[in-house]
């Protein structure tokens, strides 16, 4: 979760100063959902994610360097630097996609399911709640239930679709009680609490692999607006203020500092991991620009 938030910010950093072009949606305050749904995995298991996807990207072990030079158009990004922030592919790590398209991530993880029930893996696919007022959203649930697929859907929830609080346009306000209306089993947790979503996140994959699907909701709040374009002055506050105070990376330190983890060794995390991402954007930056007409190969891929 460290690696995500430094890593965000430094995006952050190099937007601002022209480096990352395109737009980008930055993951702060929902580094637990990515972490401990990918914690649950196991090779050969897929994982399709949304435009929001730096976290998944991260937690399924794609180096920062890579990422960053691929958000930065570089030759050695992941992709070669073709696909930017929002297009992120690792079949390697099992990221078959992150998608622009709300809700796209769904039908790509319910296709993988159908592979992945060959040969014992999940699917997993991350969307925000934006997506379950799409129609697809419905079709591919009850696709899954239908066929038994092992994919497990997984709903972060951060209250807001875009520019547009959840609680105003979701009929029920009860996301997963639409899973299980097509008999999903499903489960509402805090997804500020890595260790409640890693627990979570264990219960359904291990139900997909061996029954069919399931469903988590992730309770939580992303720090900054939609996009780079957005402030986010539509939000209350209060509101805001009171999932600042829950930041997940804070509640952990906290709740590692009560098992008696000593504070130095949180210290020296952290500044691993700052040590890692430095290194990793200077690598990045000094790589050569991927061009447009350039049909070389991906190093990274290489």
């Amino acid at each position: 979760m460290m690696l995500i938030r430094a890593f965000e910010l430094e995006i952050q950093r190099l937007f601002l100063r022209g480096d990352v072009h395109g737009t980008t949606h930055l993951y702060n305050g929902q580094e637990a959902v990515s972490v401990g749904v990918c914690a649950s995995l196991r090779e050969g298991d897929y994982v399709a994610a949304t435009y929001r996807s730096h976290g998944a990207a991260l937690a399924l072990g794609i180096p920062a360097e890579a990422l960053a030079a691929e958000l930065l158009g570089r030759t050695t990004g992941v992709d070669g630097g073709r696909g930017g922030s929002m297009n992120i592919v690792d079949l390697d790590r099992g990221l078959i996609g992150t998608f622009g398209i709300v809700g796209g991530s769904i039908g790509a993880a319910v296709g993988a399911a159908m592979s992945a029930k060959r040969h014992g893996g999940v699917a997993v696919a991350f969307f925000g709640d934006g997506a379950t007022n799409q129609g697809y959203f419905h079709e591919c649930l009850n696709f899954a239930a239908v066929r038994a697929l092992p994919v497990v859907f997984v709903c972060e929830n951060n209250l807001y679709g875009e520019f547009t609080a959840m609680a105003s346009v979701t009929a029920g306000g009860d996301i997963a009680a639409r899973a299980s209306a097509y008999g999903l089993p499903s489960r509402k947790v805090d997804g500020n609490a890595i260790a409640e979503v890693v627990a979570a996140a264990c219960d359904a994959v291990c139900h997909a692999r061996e029954h069919g699907p399931a469903f988590l909701e992730c309770l939580t709040y992303r720090h900054l607006g939609h996009s780079k374009s957005d402030p986010g002055k539509y939000r209350p506050a209060d509101e805001h203020e009171a999932w600042l105070a829950r930041d997940p990376i804070e509640l952990e330190r906290t709740r590692l500092t009560q098992l008696s983890v000593p504070a130095e060794r949180l210290a020296e995390l952290e500044a691993d991991v700052e040590r890692e991402l430095a290194t990793a954007t200077e690598r990045a930056l000094a790589a050569p620009v991927a061009a447009p007409d350039n049909d070389q190969a991906c190093e990274y891929a290489a």
